[in-house]
């Protein structure tokens, strides 16, 4: 079994008491809720004595600036399509060395790779992955957010929602002791859609927003992938920021708080 750290349900005592940027702050390490920590704490020491002391000397990474760079410049990409070598540029490092990195970052649970989901749609598909962090609040904190206030201003707070979504419909899928079943889909027209879910025979595509509120532009690449998969049953879902829940023609629109009412 795989087991990442807590999901929102099995927390969703504390999560009714925290709002959305606190969440986005605090992660899911079990410690900082068992011992009541302050994330920025925790997540240093846990950055500190796993990632850079145990996750480098798997690798034997002998330039430690290096490395704690090139983790911060993953976390500044959350939610953002991979692109190796512009990494490795920003990092002062060789595309090969970015990729043995980046592998190491992956088989150490700390980022993952969400891939595009391929079928002949006679269009030019995005064939990168898209990347994320297991846990969000290592993100955020990596980044460089500390309290709820910057939480909200960061541009970068869009990502960060999508990071803890896509990361939930993971753990629900490990928890049921089931392979990674996960995708996302963007042509060359920028037409995407964030998370896209193979449940037999049929599509459960996801647009995820961190806003508070619902706009039609929101529904634009659901209909888009509906329409290049006719032959096929697509769920269309939006989940956001807000705490609302709709029923559209369009999609079902699902609070970043009652996304377990999808899993039961």
């Amino acid at each position: 079994l795989k087991l990442l750290p807590f999901s929102m349900s099995e927390i969703k005592t504390i999560i009714k008491k925290m709002s959305l940027n606190e969440v986005l702050l605090h992660g899911f390490y079990p410690r900082i809720y068992d011992e009541k920590l302050e994330p920025k704490h925790a997540l240093s020491f846990y950055f500190e004595t796993y990632v850079e002391r145990d996750v480098r000397s798997i690798l034997n990474v002998k330039d430690l600036s290096s490395f704690q760079k090139f983790v911060r410049l993953c976390a500044g990409r959350v939610g953002r399509l991979l692109n190796l070598s512009s990494l490795g540029n920003e990092a002062g490092i060789s595309h090969t060395t970015a990729k043995e990195w980046l592998s190491l970052l992956e088989a150490s649970y700390i980022v993952f790779l969400l891939p595009p989901h391929f079928k002949n749609y006679n269009k030019r598909i995005t064939k990168s992955p898209k990347l994320y962090f297991y846990d969000v609040g290592l993100a955020a904190y990596l980044l460089g957010i500390e309290t709820s206030q910057q939480m909200q201003r960061d541009p970068l707070r869009g990502g960060l929602f999508e990071n803890l979504i896509v990361i939930e419909f993971l753990k629900k899928q490990y928890e049921a002791a089931s392979r990674a079943n996960l995708f996302f889909f963007r042509d060359s027209n920028k037409n995407e859609v964030d998370l896209i879910i193979p449940m037999d025979r049929t599509f459960w595509a996801m647009e995820i927003k961190s806003g508070q509120t619902i706009i039609p532009d929101f529904l634009k690449g659901l209909n888009y992938f509906s329409d290049l998969n006719k032959e096929e049953s697509v769920k269309n879902f939006v989940i956001y920021g807000g705490d609302q829940s709709q029923k559209r023609s369009a999609a079902q629109v699902v609070p970043w708080n009652k996304l377990d009412t999808l899993f039961s």
